[in-house]
């Protein structure tokens, strides 16, 4: 298809796709634009399905506009056979505009391939070859006289060899300025082209672009706009752990999944549709059947080898795998005498082709071939059919060893396969558990493992049918606690829970802990929330539930950190008292996690860390999702108190990503982030990622979480100079803390910035009221760290008012209680409030905006330095010497000329943020030359440190 694009309707483009519907893969668009804008050509590769022509079709719909005329062809492998169509769909559209410019021989040529006719006398070879090459260049040539040409080229794979060769032939001929190839290939097939000899097909300065696999978060993306929103969590991760990234494999799945009336059985593959079952399996018809039963045998067995392949009874290993390398379907490792598949989706779809009596084959010999306990077990359970009690207790001891191994989501499965083994009546054995009480276990197992929806579900299943009031209990709590910080769309179960509880003090500590959780996160009552625990912690005692008990007491502790009570330090430490259950270890609502908590709120920023990162590494080996997005969380928060701010955006990220991967702590986790980028990242995806926070908390219903997310809003528009929205954002805060109760101003610290916003906005008397009675409870509390933060704000209040002095005064002080602490960015604020006084006031402020500079630089805080920037060029101060001759506006540029081109170049660098020491590096000098060049500019320029130069700069900027 080709069309002139001053003919297009302009219809055309507005219905083309663009790069903002396709998701993902922002890194390749740029790449292939910057290419693109040079002329050249961009040729695509990857295997079938990773989206190569979506981004062929977003890439041209954008670069149509940019060009003349539009070539296109698209070959089909059914087509691939015949000669000549790829280069009449290219030029068969525009013959008319190019045959009168072509010479007779090459017009007849030409003609005669795009018709079909004349087929003796063409031939590659020969006269009337080279004929049809040259008139297919001068084509090329004659439309580009006319304006820039896009040609566009999918599947290039199977492109027929006559094109291919033309093609090739003009395009390492055209000029790639006027001339651009947008190119796709298929890279999957072991006998198919390769990518480097299509690359000598495209113009000499073209790139070969490998399009990569989409992330899970951008798996989830994708299945939601095509409609696939009711896809559980954990049947999405299994997508895309399934699909590999690959795109059109993900929808597939989710079309197969959601048109599926039940769900796949724990243990085995998800079902894979017909569509990729031909397209994965199609080159298996060439093996033996023999070869084809030993890959079935490797796909059921997790971790194939040869040596499990020998054991199950496939003698023939070696020469199998050997076939299906060379097939392109397995990849064997010698050395380890490992295989595995070139796609996780091969061995799905190979296990789905197979009937059920030769899966339970396949398992049987794999139950006694395999060296570990846990998948023999499976094995053992996937070869039996029906209730086998003997199975069922193999499964449940091999549940716990995965348990103990750090793979709930592995016990989990391994669970609800006993479930299904073990028998409905009561068991004789005194050992054997009900299908129930398998079903409840795998549900617990699910919670660690972070897959919520399947908890939920198996409990909402076990309601169903259980009557002991133990087993109902057990189930409401999984419902429960599978809602995260949701408790509002619970509320209506405790009373059910409360009631199947009975008397047992057991049960009812169990209920009256998330009561608690329930009077804090939805009715925002810290006072009653810490009635609710400390009965919960009792009740717990007397029914000898050691895990509820110090979980109640921790949540108790909890509530006294918020509300500022000193009793708090006791009962933390109450909490943390032997003997202490395991799980309850690295718990995200255990006694570390209170602890960990209560020294970040003390500014004991270094005990934090060390804690912190026992308790992630502890959570990470016990596979518990829940506690290491909290812990990760704790992790940056601490970094990015400490002023490291490049690894706490780092671990802020990475929060986030396994956050909205599992849905567990999104809202925390997005208001995290947001600070995080705040200070060393993005400030504009600081208040995308604050307001998506706040709706998201205020989604749950969460009030707590709510106020934190609102608080990061704050600090994030007061940071982009909105002190008016961060005003009203944290006034906010400041009404919903007072409901909860929350006393301690260590926790979310939006004290010193509301009452900065309000000295901003001329609301200078509520500012001070702010500070006096944050201050009480601060210096109450002992909480050093928000007094330095005050007497920031204060500072700010008192140059409002006409006081520089008392400012000067409190700055000081500021300064000196913040570095003492280690809290070096927020040591840097306040150089930098410091630089604006001093300016505003018509003082020399270039050691403070220096000070400030070398803090932030140190911390990796780039907005804070673009801060310092602004400030410099918003109060240029007067300067002496050569430079003030110059007059103003004009003293920059004056100044600068007067400089050697070394001392030009290190000036230069200096005004982008570089130390001497990256300086040195970029000019290949040494630290001291660096260190000595700056000095003769200093000399020659009339000032005293690197601010003055930025000063300069912006004078020969405006000049």
């Amino acid at each position: 298809m080709t069309v002139p694009h001053d003919l297009q309707d302009p219809a055309d483009h507005r219905s083309g796709l663009t790069n903002e519907q396709v998701i993902g893969q922002e890194e390749l668009f740029a790449a292939a634009r910057r290419r693109l804008d040079r002329g050249g050509g961009v040729l695509l590769h990857g295997p079938a399905g990773i989206g190569k022509s979506t981004v062929v079709r977003a890439l041209a719909a954008e670069y149509a506009g940019k060009s003349r005329t539009v070539l296109r062809c698209s070959a089909t492998e059914s087509e691939s056979h015949l000669p000549f169509l790829a280069i009449a769909d290219l030029l068969g559209p525009v013959l008319d505009r190019v045959a009168d410019r072509l010479p007779a021989a090459q017009r007849t040529a030409l003609e005669a391939a795009l018709t079909g006719h004349g087929e003796t006398v063409l031939q590659p070879d020969g006269h009337h070859g080279l004929a049809l090459r040259l008139a297919v260049l001068a084509a090329f040539r004659a439309l580009a006289a006319e304006g820039p040409v896009l040609v566009v080229a999918d599947d290039l794979q199977w492109l027929d060899r006559a094109s291919t060769e033309l093609l090739g032939f003009a395009a390492r001929r055209i000029n790639g300025s006027r001339v651009r190839m947008l190119c796709a290939l298929r890279t999957d097939s072991p006998d198919g082209l390769d990518v480097g000899t299509c690359l000598r097909g495209l113009p000499h300065d073209s790139e070969a672009l490998r399009v990569g696999p989409l992330e899970r978060g951008q798996i989830s993306a994708l299945l939601t706009r095509r409609g696939h929103r009711s896809l559980p969590r954990s049947t999405v991760r299994a997508i895309g752990a399934a699909s590999d990234g690959n795109p059109m494999f993900a929808l597939e799945l989710g079309r197969a999944l959601a048109e599926s009336p039940t769900a796949p059985r724990p243990g085995e593959p998800l079902p894979v549709p017909t569509s990729l079952s031909a397209l994965l399996l199609g080159r298996l018809d060439r093996l033996p059947a023999e070869t084809r039963r030993t890959l079935l045998v490797a796909a059921a067995g997790a971790r194939p080898t040869l040596a499990l392949l020998h054991a199950a009874g496939r003698p023939d290993a070696e020469a199998d795998v050997e076939r299906a390398c060379a097939l392109g379907v397995l990849v064997a490792d010698p050395e380890n005498r490992t295989v595995r598949f070139t796609h996780p989706l091969v061995p799905s779809a190979l296990y789905a082709a197979a009937d059920g009596p030769e899966r339970r084959a396949v398992h049987a010999a794999l139950s006694r071939a395999a060296f570990d306990p846990i998948e023999r077990a499976r094995h053992l359970a996937l070869a039996t059919a029906g209730a086998d009690p003997e199975v069922a207790a193999r499964l449940s001891e091999a549940a716990g060893l995965a348990r103990d191994r750090g793979a709930p989501s592995v016990a989990a499965a391994l669970g609800l396969l006993a479930a299904r083994h073990a028998p409905r009546t009561s068991p004789s054995s005194p050992g054997a558990h009900s299908p129930d009480a398998h079903r409840l276990r795998a549900a617990e197992d699910a919670l660690t493992a972070g897959e919520t929806d399947l908890a939920r579900d198996i409990a909402h299943d076990v309601l169903r049918r259980a009557t002991e009031a133990a087993d109902r209990v057990r189930a409401w709590m999984v419902v429960i606690d599978s809602a995260g910080q949701a408790m509002a769309e619970v509320d209506a179960v405790l009373p059910q829970a409360l009631a199947d509880a009975g008397d047992d003090p057991r049960l009812l500590g169990l209920v009256h802990h998330q009561l608690a959780w329930q009077a804090l996160l939805v009715e925002g009552d810290s006072g009653r929330a810490h009635q609710e625990a400390a009965r919960a912690a009792r009740l717990a005692a007397a029914g000898q539930d050691r895990r509820t008990e110090l979980l109640a007491l921790a949540f108790q502790a909890h509530m006294e950190v918020l509300r500022g009570h000193p009793d708090a330090p006791a009962t933390i430490a109450r909490a943390l008292e032997a003997p202490q259950d395991e799980a309850v270890a690295c718990d995200p609502n255990g006694a570390g996690a209170v602890h960990c908590r209560w020294m970040l709120m003390g500014d004991r920023l270094d005990e934090a860390r060390s804690t912190v990162t026992a308790l992630l590494r502890g959570a990470r080996r016990r596979g518990m999702v829940e506690a290491e997005v909290q812990y990760l969380r704790l992790l940056a928060e601490t970094e990015l108190r400490s002023g490291h701010c490049g690894r706490a955006l780092d671990l802020a990220r990475e929060t986030l990503r396994l956050a909205r991967d599992t849905g567990i702590g999104e809202a925390a986790a997005g208001a995290l982030a947001a600070l995080a980028e705040a200070a060393g990242g993005d400030p504009a995806r600081a208040g995308e990622l604050a307001e998506e926070a706040v709706r998201a908390a205020e989604r749950d219903g969460d009030q707590i979480f709510l106020a934190r997310a609102l608080a990061a809003l704050g600090q994030v528009r007061l940071a982009s100079g909105d002190p008016a929205d961060a005003v009203r954002v944290l006034r906010r805060v400041r009404a919903l803390e007072a409901g909860v109760g929350m006393d301690d101003p260590a926790g979310s610290r939006w004290h010193g910035d509301l009452a900065e916003a309000l000295v901003r906005t001329g609301e200078t008397g509520e500012a001070r009221r702010l500070v006096e009675e944050t201050r009480v409870r601060a210096a109450r509390l002992g909480r050093e760290g928000v007094l330095a933060v005050l007497d920031r704000a204060e500072a700010f209040a008192l140059a409002a008012e006409g006081d520089p002095d008392g400012a000067e005064y409190l700055l000081g002080r500021s300064r000196d209680r913040l570095a003492g602490l280690g809290r070096r960015l927020s040591e840097g604020r306040t150089l930098l409030a410091r630089a604006e006084l001093l300016s505003r006031d018509g003082r020399n402020a270039a050691g403070a905006l220096e000070e400030a500079a070398r803090l932030f630089r140190r911390c990796r805080a780039l907005p804070w330095l673009r801060r310092v920037e602004a400030v410099a060029h918003a109060a240029p101060a007067p300067v002496s010497g050569p430079a003030a001759a110059a007059g103003p506006g004009r003293a920059g540029a004056a100044a600068l000329e007067g400089l050697a081109a070394m001392e030009r170049q290190v000036a230069g660098l200096v005004m982008e943020g570089a130390t001497n020491r990256e300086i040195a590096g970029r000019l290949f000098v040494s630290v001291k030359t660096v260190e000595a060049t700056l000095t003769r500019v200093y000399r020659k320029l009339g000032i005293r440190s690197r601010i003055d130069i930025v000063r300069l700069t912006a004078g020969h900027a405006g000049g």
